[in-house]
């Protein structure tokens, strides 16, 4: 499964830069395939160790203020891996053809 999550403290100030490198640190310690862009970080793996990478990175947010915003998107399809890059290089490809 793919994982596309945002998450940000409330109520921190204007700038939620540490927040958010402590939560894409969880991320990148956890061993799992991940990707962070300037909007999500998007973790594959299965349901269980992925959800308990988003739970541990929203606690580690949730230490810099009251309250925590999280987005999330998942994209469930058993008996997959590798579409954290497999989804891009077909879109890719596709582009090329044209």
């Amino acid at each position: 499964m793919l994982v596309a999550f945002s998450v940000a403290p409330l109520g921190a100030g204007e700038s939620v830069t540490q927040a958010v490198a402590d939560a894409v640190r969880i991320v990148r310690e956890s061993g799992l395939p991940n990707r962070t862009d300037a909007m999500f970080t998007t973790i594959e793996g299965e349901w269980d160790e992925v959800m308990d990478v988003v739970k541990r990175a929203t606690e580690a947010v949730g230490r810099h203020g009251h309250r925590v915003s999280l987005v999330l998107k998942a994209d469930i399809r058993p008996g997959r891996s590798g579409e954290l890059t497999g989804k891009v290089e077909r879109v890719e490809a596709a582009l090329a053809s044209d």
